[in-house]
């Protein structure tokens, strides 16, 4: 078990955006006058400040709900979370004897169940943007039961950003990502740099909630986190940080869109399967095993 500690998901957090407009010429047109040039300049560090301050923002949310969050979880999805997971896991196709890695990772359930699915023989990295979840995920690995620890793979736990993964060009045989692609700033860079990291013919599984254009099941979803989630947080005195997610899930791409954005990031293949009676959701993306 390691720990890696590190902060670089807030200066990073817009990496590409901030190319200066200056240096791009769009082939066949003049460049942009001077004084144009400087407010799209202008405009552009306005939207790099507003990500980062967005990124802080998500990270100490984090920090703060991380005592509470995995008791929240099973309460209420009445412990569906769990199988949801290990159907995300089986998508990933993770393997014995491979290297998987697992981006936000939160308190590390999937990445406990990535362990088991690669066993002794390989390897599991678990990823994410705040340290105190970091720090539950490794203490809940010190405390599993010997006969699951002499079954699953070694495991390190890295503090990271998802829009630039510390890692390697095809490093990894298998990832997850599990209610972390809603939250990022930039979710076509969170799929290539998902797209990147894996092996040729690997695939990721991520896993979150589903913006279902059912209005049945909208309806019900936008219900049940007013009426349910949203004071069982209050109960735990969280109530503020919960309150995001209806707003952030409308926000989310459906699963037809999250299909076309990684086509678009360079996946072969991409499927979005609903889960939980189309309140979750599972995309399932394949790299070229070319």
């Amino acid at each position: 078990m390691q720990t890696v500690r590190g902060s670089c998901h807030l200066s990073v957090a817009l990496r590409g955006v901030t190319r200066p407009i200056v240096n791009l010429q769009v082939s066949g047109q003049r460049r942009l006058p001077l004084h144009l040039r400087a407010v799209d300049v202008q405009a552009q560090n306005r939207e790099t400040s507003q990500a980062t301050q967005d990124a802080a923002a998500r990270e100490t949310m984090f920090n703060r709900i991380a005592p509470v969050y995995d008791q929240m979880n099973d309460v209420l999805s009445l412990g569906q979370h769990r199988v949801w997971k290990r159907m995300a896991v089986k998508w990933s196709r993770a393997r014995a004897g491979q290297r998987a890695l697992d981006v936000c990772c939160g308190s590390g359930d999937i990445a406990f169940l990535l362990a088991q699915a690669v066993g002794p023989s390989g390897e599991v990295v678990g990823l994410d943007f705040a340290q105190d979840m970091l720090d539950d995920a490794s203490g809940r690995e010190d405390e599993r039961v010997p006969s699951v620890m002499e079954r699953s793979a070694p495991m390190e736990w890295v503090a990271g950003d998802a829009l630039r993964l510390p890692f390697d060009d095809a490093s990894f045989g298998a990832a997850t990502m599990g209610y972390g692609l809603r939250n990022v700033t930039d979710i076509p860079l969170a799929l290539s740099e998902l797209h990147r990291v894996l092996q040729p013919g690997a695939s990721v599984a991520v896993l979150d909630f589903n913006n279902n254009p059912n209005p049945l099941i909208d309806g019900f979803q936008e219900f049940a986190l007013a009426n349910a989630v949203v004071p069982l947080a209050r109960s735990f005195g969280v109530a503020e940080d919960y309150e995001y997610l209806r707003p952030s899930i409308k926000r989310f791409p459906s699963g037809a869109q999250q299909e076309q954005l990684a086509y678009a990031a360079g996946f072969t293949m991409a499927v979005h399967y609903p889960v939980g009676f189309g309140l979750m959701g599972c995309l399932v993306a394949t790299k070229s095993g070319s």
